[in-house]
């Protein structure tokens, strides 16, 4: 689709640029056809000017040039243009596909972009859904259900039923700070305050774990959205609780320079592997200890939620870890 695309967009760049050349090469042949029957005539009217004795009665035999020798100089100048029109054709033609590309380079990566998350997100709500579907179905064929079992049953379609919201309205989050113009009102905001907001949020998974959060956060006060950054401390807290064994600490923390306002928060979970790092940020990539550990009930959309919100606020997010001695993610957002 997008080399079709892209030959047509060619040929209506190259379209252009021809007409444009050649009415540029019209005009520049009429200005010069015109300058050279003037310089004709000019160089004639001199000479008689000068001849006043009896080559005055011949003045048709008076000429810089006979007419032959002008049109040959016609020839050559339409003859040129040409030339010069079809070295204009060749390299316009290599231009105009190379600009078409870099034009449609961003419409391409936008489309890609759509399909792989559709694609994504229709296969992660299949699993759910025939998980779901399939539970029901075999409860409605036992003849001998009891309450029990019943109970049960709809116990578990339940939990289904709210990990698919929980995913829907991830792909709201996501879709929300993926738009380019996402309207986000900015205002001053205390980090501090931001912090202790989000903390309020995960403490009751920290409870149930005996893990304490270290609000090490100090009271700086940046230009920034702050829902946005309540939800973005949610994610990276509720992952650092999430994977930490139990009767462990998170930390909190941050540190300001010149420009930038430093948030880390620090656990001593499981860790991520090396080679999962580049991905950690990926939409629905899961590590391998994410996906075997029990409970954890995440898409892998958390991180990249986190990721989008930095970067709509101009920042850049980072982690370190190593396996079994947990993780550190440092946000940098300017002041």
């Amino acid at each position: 689709m997008f080399r079709s695309a892209r030959l047509k967009l060619t040929a209506w760049y190259l379209l252009i640029i021809m007409v444009i050349g050649l009415m540029f090469s019209l005009v520049i042949y009429k200005m010069l056809s015109s300058e050279i029957e003037r310089f004709e005539r000019m160089q004639r009217f001199r000479i008689q000017q000068r001849l006043e004795t009896g080559l005055r009665r011949f003045p048709n035999q008076i000429r810089i040039a006979n007419p032959e020798l002008i049109k040959e100089t016609k020839k050559r100048v339409f003859f040129m243009l040409i030339v010069v029109n079809l070295g204009i054709l060749i390299m316009a033609g290599g231009m105009a596909y190379i600009l078409a590309g870099r034009t449609l380079k961003p419409i391409k990566e936008m489309v890609d972009e759509q399909n792989r998350f559709i694609s994504d997100a229709s296969h992660e709500l299949r699993t759910p859904l025939t998980s779901l579907k399939t539970a029901l179905e075999v409860t409605l064929r036992d003849k001998n259900l009891s309450l029990s079992s019943a109970k049960k049953t709809i116990k578990e379609s339940i939990n289904e039923v709210n990990r698919l919201q929980s995913l829907s309205e991830g792909l709201l989050q996501l879709t929300q700070y993926q738009k380019e113009n996402s309207n986000l009102q900015f205002t001053k905001v205390i980090l501090s305050e931001t912090a202790e907001e989000a903390i309020k949020k995960i403490e009751p998974l920290a409870k149930q774990k005996n893990i304490s959060v270290n609000n090490q956060v100090g009271k700086y006060e940046i230009n920034a959205n702050k829902f946005g950054l309540v939800d973005l401390l949610v994610i990276l807290l509720d992952n650092a609780v999430k994977y930490s064994n139990n009767n462990t600490a998170v930390t909190l923390s941050s540190k300001k320079t010149n420009e930038f306002v430093l948030l880390s928060v620090k656990d001593q979970g499981a860790g991520i592997a090396e080679k999962d790092l580049p991905h950690i940020f990926d939409r629905f990539f899961r590590t391998d200890s994410a996906r075997t550990k029990s409970g954890s009930g995440g898409y892998g959309l958390g991180l990249s939620i986190a990721k989008k919100i930095v970067e709509a606020h101009r920042g850049v997010i980072t982690v370190e870890s190593q396996l079994a001695q947990g993780s550190k993610f440092t946000v940098r957002l300017p002041t």
